[in-house]
Formats: C-alpha cells, sequence, structure tokens
C-alpha cells in the first residue's frame, strides 16, 4: 500500500490545470451502453473510478481505447447484463450501469456497490424509480437482479429526496423507455446537466435542464446516435486547488475550469477574506492579510456541495476565529476530523454540526489516515501548512478521485512525495 509524505510550511506558486470530471465521466461512460456508436470522449481524468468502470464496460462485451485524455468507447457489440462483484465492489457509481443495461435489454444484475463508506448512501431511490418504470426488482446473495421483459415504460417519480445518482439512473433508463418519462425533484448538479444535454445530442428529447424537474422522451428502446464531447472540468478538483491556495496564502491561478459551476465555494472563500480574479475559464486567488471564520451549511447544487466540506474545514483551522460547518446530505460525514485532531486541529463535533477554533493551535506533522476520497483531500490541505512532514496513509481514496495529486502539487511549489508503505 502507498503513502504521501508532505513537508509543510509551503508557499504555492504558479498555475493549476484543473482535469475533467470524475463525476460527469462517470454517468457519461455508463450512459455508452444507450449508445449504437462508437463514441469519443475527451477531457476524461486519469483515475481509478474511471478505470474501474471501463474494465466494467470491457467485461459487459463492450470495448475501449485511450489516446491522451480521449477514449473511445464502442458499446454496439455488448453481450452481458452482468455487473459482477469484483469490480462493483471498489466504486458506488459502478450502481450507474444498471438503468442503461435494464433499458437495452429488459434485464440485468448488478452486485450492491462499493465506494466510501459515507453513511448509507443508499440505492433504494434508484430501484424504487425503476420500479416505477415497470421494473420487477429483486435482492438475492448481494445482487440487485432487475427485469422489465416487454421495456421500460415512461411515468412520473418523484424523488422524497434529491438524488444525483438516482436521478442520472433513471434518465438513461427514461431515453429508451417507452413514453415520457416525469422526474420531479431531480438533482441539478453541472454533471447530470451535461448527461441531460448529452443524451439530448443523441436524439432523445429531453426538457429542463438544469432545473428540479427533468421530462424525458424515450425511444422505446431505439439506440442512440452519440457525438463525441468533452467532460466538464472537475469543479471538486478545482475547490481542493483553490483551497490550497488559500490554506497556504498563496497566489495561484487555478485554470480550465467553469466558474460558473464554482459559484458557492467562490463565495465562501471571498467571505473569508479571498480577493478572487476571475475570467471565463480561470480563477486566480490573492494572499490575505486575514483569514476570516466562516459558517458553511452543505446543500444540493447550487448550495454548498457536501463535497468540499472537508477541505474547508481544513482552511478553517486557519481562519482568525471560529467557523461551523452544518453537514445537510450524509451522516456519518465527519470522518476525517478524528485525522485533522491529529495533526493539532481545535474541532468539537455536535451532531451533524463542526465547530473550528481556527489559529488556536498551529497544525504540526504527524502520520494520519485517509478514510474517504474528500477527507483525505482535507489532510492533504492541512500538511501543506503544518510544521514539519506529515505521512498520509491509505491513499488509495485519493487516487480514486485526484488526477496526478502529487505532480500537480509539486509543480506549484509543495513538497510531497509517493511511497511504498
Amino acid at each position: 500500500m502507498e503513502y504521501l509524505k508532505i513537508n509543510g510550511e509551503s508557499k504555492l506558486t504558479g498555475e493549476v490545470k484543473i482535469s475533467g470530471a470524475k463525476n460527469a465521466a462517470l454517468p457519461l461512460i455508463a450512459a455508452t451502453i444507450l449508445a449504437k456508436n462508437e463514441i469519443s470522449i475527451c477531457n476524461m481524468p486519469n483515475v481509478v473510478d474511471i478505470n474501474t468502470l471501463l474494465k466494467l464496460i470491457d467485461k459487459l462485451g463492450g470495448t475501449f481505447k485511450k489516446e491522451e485524455t480521449c477514449i473511445k468507447i464502442d458499446t454496439s457489440k455488448l453481450n452481458k447484463t452482468t455487473a459482477t462483484y469484483d469490480i462493483v465492489k471498489t466504486m458506488r457509481a459502478s450502481i450507474l450501469v444498471l438503468g442503461p443495461i435494464l433499458a437495452r435489454f429488459g434485464h440485468c444484475e448488478v452486485s450492491l456497490p462499493g465506494g466510501c463508506a459515507i453513511g448509507q448512501r443508499p440505492v433504494d431511490l434508484h430501484l424504487k424509480a425503476l420500479e416505477a418504470m415497470g421494473a420487477q426488482i429483486k435482492i438475492n446473495h448481494g445482487y440487485i437482479e432487475a427485469t422489465a421483459p416487454n421495456g421500460l415504460k415512461g411515468t412520473k417519480i418523484v424523488f422524497d429526496k434529491v438524488t444525483v445518482g438516482g436521478t442520472e439512473n433513471t434518465v438513461m433508463a427514461a431515453a429508451l423507455a417507452d413514453g415520457v418519462t416525469t422526474i420531479v425533484n431531480a438533482a441539478k448538479e453541472p454533471e447530470v446537466q451535461q448527461l441531460c444535454e448529452v443524451i439530448k445530442d443523441a436524439g432523445v428529447l429531453i426538457e429542463g435542464i438544469g432545473t428540479d424537474t427533468l421530462i424525458i422522451h424515450g425511444t422505446n428502446r431505439k439506440l442512440l446516435e452519440f457525438k463525441d464531447f468533452d467532460v466538464i472540468p472537475d469543479r471538486i478538483e478545482a475547490g481542493t486547488y483553490l483551497c490550497a491556495a488559500a490554506i497556504t496564502n498563496s497566489k495561484l491561478k487555478i485554470s480550465k475550469v467553469n466558474p460558473i459551476h464554482l459559484e458557492a465555494i467562490l463565495s465562501k472563500l471571498e467571505e473569508m477574506n479571498f480577493k478572487l480574479i476571475q475570467d471565463e475559464t480561470s480563477i486566480t486567488v490573492l494572499p490575505t492579510d486575514e483569514i476570516k471564520p466562516v459558517n458553511i451549511v452543505t446543500r444540493e447544487y447550487p448550495g454548498f456541495p457536501t463535497d468540499m466540506q472537508a477541505q474547508f474545514m481544513a482552511l478553517a483551522t486557519q481562519a482568525n476565529g471560529v467557523s461551523t460547518i452544518d453537514e445537510r446530505l450524509f451522516e456519518n460525514r465527519f470522518m476525517h476530523v478524528s485525522e485533522l485532531l491529529r495533526l493539532g486541529a481545535d474541532i468539537h463535533l455536535n451532531g451533524n454540526i463542526a465547530t473550528i477554533n481556527g489559529k488556536a493551535n498551529s497544525l504540526n506533522g504527524t502520520d494520519v489516515m485517509a478514510t474517504d476520497l474528500r477527507a483525505s483531500s482535507a489532510l492533504v490541505l492541512s500538511a501543506l501548512v503544518a510544521k514539519g512532514e506529515t505521512s498520509i496513509h491509505r491513499i488509495y481514496h485519493l487516487d480514486r478521485g485526484y488526477e496526478d495529486l502529487e505532480g500537480k502539487l509539486n509543480q506549484i511549489g509543495a513538497r510531497v512525495d509517493r511511497f511504498n508503505e
């Protein structure tokens, strides 16, 4: 197993280029199951989760070919309908093949998913939506067995709560359904919007993209002709490097981004007294005389993203005063707190609210352990400002979501090395 060693008290400088969004690329790869042609997807991030899903496409009978940041995927000869445990266990997003396989073939078996252990994150909303479209679903020996021998039927689906993966699975299933599907309380994330736009460009009429009500006019199992496209920039990777600039109080340019997707993050950085220079594809963070405390409540998009909560907690340790973070979307998403305490942070938990006493203690390097993808990035950020050397173990979590993290950090002045345990 590998670990990172980070020498702290770094100043960063220069420019970081942001990769394509992992959370957009995953549903888009799953959506190729709906296609009858080969598709070239560019600006694809080179991260473990992407490679895992491509392996799954290969196991199902599809093919893929990598050329730099582009991947050509051909699922026209897909001939298997079971997503087995050996692949699915490592990544929750593999549940996203359920909707498209079921819609295309009328039957599907998908192992219950793995990935980050953040609370319950149940797939029941996905399953209820597919059942509403006429699927019969059983769970046997850890596998979801879904059948719809006569195909899926368009219907009205009202989600009890906003679900990104549930919305994506339902949109893909609805694309090949018979009739019109209306999704009420749909997720509005940019990654969901891109999935809808790509399927729309492939000939499926989708109304309401970017709103909480989506209307999808299905093709009744007619496969789609996809166009080639580029994956949108990763707003969470961008937010993480923005926080890296802020926590080290450095001037840093973050490029190849869409600032519109980052509005909630940028607003909180400005509240913390950082000046930001923006254009259409880049944001430059300038150092500040004083990092001010902040109060954050996580919400669905366009609110503050839960995937940035841990990074802002790390940043709040350097603020001059008391900050609070109220986690509204997931339970058990403060697993990084115990590791931040090991570095010397002063953080108190009360249910789903964390109180961070900034500047109470300086952070000091030590051995810490990554517990999930975003929590591990909070440890990296903290290590950048800690005194001395920090070793971060179980970094396979980081590799699931960040492309060439140590390479990008070292390029802008950090001192990060990767070792085998």
